[in-house]
């Protein structure tokens, strides 16, 4: 007899499912037949697959297909060869994405190979929708030790083929999202490949063509995929291109609950197969393979790109300007370089857009790496412009492309001749090539590098005027405006442009006018800083401006004080020690300046070499203390005796700083600047600190930096930050927002502040819900997984 489950929950989802145009197949636990299968190991409905290749793959209108041909494709799909579920999945959706290649009629393009596709992604009428409830499925033998079947609530299937996998549970069970999540782990036979149980269980044939997983108790419904844990399970809050509003009304409610909101917004059948073909994609991270699909918002965003570029107007349709792009905006951390990916893959596919050439710039060579890498998982080989000149000859060709460069190459310096990175006191990481520079080139007053002189960027002249380019401009709260972007819309007159950015515009750093021009503006055409700072406080007094001066300079001479250093650095050790090691995870330090980011480093080498000494010299009971008695001592000594728990690690326990180089730099501090150098402790940072392989560990735990890696830095394994220098706004919201990260199974991130800038954190937020009009719990959503924010007061 069905209980509240059945009628609360599955029997809604599929009655709203009917709506939406899927049929209906009631499952039995008897007879395989009633689902369209022989037996109940078999997984896809093989009758039905075969109607649908016929149907889908036509020459000319006509039939072609024998039974061989449907043979050779259904036996490539139902006997994968893969060692685990994951690579069974990659190698299934690459065959649904892409098809499998036979051969042809004599007749027909000279007898040549075709392609017989098992889905018609182009025209979604054409396929077969059938939601089965009860799919009872056989486990193999060597999974049936606990039991003999598994029997998912729902399975939906294209043109027979299992896309999609539906767990429900009661609303008022508890935990009962966990477990439904639980459940589909144990059908994949995840939990197993996780380590989480010793014995094979499950059925995961029924996981190879699988491509979305959910688990609902109709009130909270959440979607993931076959690699997903219950943190990556998330509610889907769209029902783009459509209306919450018209959906409701179908419904006939006032106001969609989550399961209703996921099924409207995810399973429409044109909206699946959309987001299976454009908006999953498998990545490796911290050495495992993965298999992810797009967040609401992402998927929200690609929309409605799509939608603005074939609908608006072009500039010279509107006479003043291109009305085809927008902003992008995400909270950090939401994945704005995959929303790029996903929708360079849906350009691709669709006629109206697959001509476009796609323009990625950025305003650091770090994020154009990582975004650049990101963009290979579209599917297309990825141009770099390594210097102005190329990329001036990648804009002019014509054709789909998908180019990347940064907005540095529009400016120049007098002379350079070896390629260089620098900081600027702005907090932007800036790359330089050869013979290029930014129209500013600043430091802090506590470094001692002098720039070379900079002139301003000759005008680039018209480079192409197709109207079929698509520029993409990343962090735009930094650069979209002023001389670097209109130098941009110089040399592409008629481009389409959409601007990604994780701040609000409005934001970002207050401009002070100097005689009617911005002060960059004036030290651009040749003011001093010495003349800016004598004219903008013009009012006061000799004395006040020497006091003025005093405070200012007595700043950098305190945050790089070799003595406070060394005491806040073994302060981070014994926090790090303490609260971040036993979880395997790693820390970033954020100094004052780039001396102060080299004596941290060395500084934090000598306090982990200390504090093993200490742990060496504890007493035999200290050692030996529990748990529960270790929280009862002071903190100092919990740090030692967690050092002693965790000395061989710790021992071996890494530091590096990652700052830019200048002109007059000592030759020591080569070895955190020099550009090899800097890529090479990056990557060896995301690594994990601990792992069953040794060769995909790495024991650099610490990165040190002064303005690097502050924005468009992902590295999930960093779940501390240690803040030491002035940072607010934009900048402060893009720095917390590296801790939280999700994965390796941290569920939160701390920032512990050294400064003072927590006072500055609720101004950022506030700023925020005044650009957004969003409620108090942004934060909430902003901190995608949890940021604590500690003062340190102990010193």
């Amino acid at each position: 007899m069905p209980g509240p489950e059945y009628h609360e929950v599955e029997l809604p989802f599929i009655r709203q499912l009917e709506q939406l145009d899927w049929n209906y197949v009631e499952g039995s636990l008897d007879d395989p037949a009633v689902t369209r299968r022989d037996d109940f190991s078999q997984v896809i409905q093989q009758p039905v697959l075969r109607e649908q290749l016929r149907r889908i793959n036509r020459n000319d209108g006509d039939e072609w297909l024998d039974d061989e041909r449907l043979s050779q494709a259904i036996g490539a799909l139902t006997r994968i060869p893969a060692a685990g579920v994951i690579e069974a999945n990659e190698r299934a959706t690459d065959l649904l994405l892409s098809g499998i290649a036979v051969e042809g009629l004599p007749q027909w393009d000279g007898g040549g190979n075709q392609t017989i596709h098992y889905i018609d992604w182009d025209d979604p009428a054409n396929n077969r929708f059938t939601v089965i409830n009860q799919f009872k499925l056989k486990c193999p033998p060597g999974h049936d030790s606990a039991a003999g079947h598994i029997v998912p609530d729902l399975v939906l299937l294209v043109n027979g083929i299992p896309l999609v996998v539906v767990e429900c549970k009661g609303r008022t069970v508890p935990e009962g999202l966990s477990e439904a999540i639980d459940q589909l782990r144990r059908y994949a036979n995840r939990r197993h490949a996780d380590g989480e149980v010793t014995d094979n269980e499950g059925a995961p044939a029924l996981f190879y063509t699988n491509q979305l997983c959910v688990a609902t108790n109709f009130d909270d419904a959440r979607l993931g995929t076959i690699s997903a844990g219950f943190a990556h399970y998330l509610n889907w809050k769209t029902v783009a291109p459509r209306t919450e509003a018209e959906v409701a009304a179908e419904l006939g409610v006032e106001a969609l609950a989550s399961q209703q909101c996921l099924a409207a917004g995810v399973l429409t059948p044109a909206n699946l197969l959309d987001i299976i073909r454009h908006c999953c994609l498998f990545m490796t991270i911290g050495g495992q393979r993965i298999k992810l699909a797009c967040r609401y918002h992402q998927y929200r965003a690609v929309t409605a790109a799509r939608q603005r570029l074939k609908t608006g107007k072009t500039r010279p349709e509107d006479g003043e300007m291109d009305r085809r792009g927008g902003v992008i905006w995400h909270t950090q951390g939401s994945g704005k370089s995959l929303t790029m990916v996903f929708l360079v893959r849906a350009m691709r596919t669709d006629s109206a857009l697959r001509r476009f050439k796609v323009v990625v710039i950025t305003d650091r060579k770090d994020l154009q790496d990582q975004l650049s890498e990101t963009a290979t998982l579209s599917g297309e080989t990825v141009r770099i412009a390594r210097s102005t000149q190329g990329l001036k000859e990648l804009l002019a060709r014509e054709g789909p492309e998908l180019v990347f460069g940064t907005i540095q190459k529009y400016q120049e310096t007098e002379t350079d001749d070896e390629p260089r990175s620098n900081e600027t006191d702005e907090g932007a990481s800036i790359y330089h090539m050869p013979g290029e520079r930014l129209e500013l080139d600043r430091r802090d007053a506590a470094d001692s590098a002098s720039p070379a002189p900079v002139r301003s960027a000759q005008p680039l002249e018209v480079l192409n005027t197709s109207r079929d380019i698509l520029v993409m401009v990343d962090e735009a709260h930094r650069n979209q405006a002023g001389d670097l972007h209109a130098n941009l819309l110089r040399a592409l007159p008629n481009c389409a442009r959409i601007a990604f950015t994780g701040t609000p515009i409005i934001m970002g750093e207050k401009k002070r006018t100097y005689r009617g021009r911005t002060a960059q503006g004036a030290v651009k055409e040749g003011a001093s800083l010495d003349e800016l700072f004598e004219d903008m406080f013009r009012d006061r007094s000799r004395e006040e401006l020497e006091a003025i001066k005093q405070k200012y300079a007595t700043k950098g001479q305190i945050l790089e004080a070799p003595k406070l250093i060394e005491e806040k650095a073994a302060d981070m050790l014994r926090h790090y020690v303490r609260h971040i090691l036993p979880n395997g995870f790693k820390a970033q330090v954020v100094t004052y300046s780039r001396r102060a980011a080299v004596r941290y480093q060395a500084e934090l080498e000598k306090a982990r070499d200390a504090l093993l000494v200490e742990a060496e010299a504890l007493p035999p009971e200290d050692k030996a203390l529990d748990d529960a008695s270790l929280l009862q001592r002071p903190p100092k000594i919990q740090a030692a005796v967690q050092a002693w728990r965790y000395r061989e690690l710790l021992a071996g326990l890494g530091v590096a700083a990652v700052i830019s180089a200048g002109h007059n730099d000592p030759p020591e501090w080569a070895t955190w600047s020099e550009k090899s150098a800097v890529g090479r402790h990056i990557k060896r940072f995301k690594k994990p600190l601990i792992h069953d392989d040794p060769d995909k560990a790495d024991p650099l735990a610490f990165l040190v930096v002064k303005s690097m890696l502050l924005t468009g830095f992902d590295a999930p394994i960093e779940a501390v930050m240690y803040l030491d220098r002035p940072i607010r706004e934009a900048e402060l919201l893009q720095a917390v927002a590296r801790v939280n990260r999700t994965g390796h199974g941290k569920q939160s991130g701390i920032v512990v502040d050294y400064y003072g800038v927590a006072n500055h954190l609720e101004e950022a937020l506030a700023a925020y819900d005044d650009a957004l009009s969003v409620s108090p719990r942004h934060s909430e959503a902003f901190f995608n997984r949890g940021v604590t924010l500690e003062r340190a007061d102990r010193l």
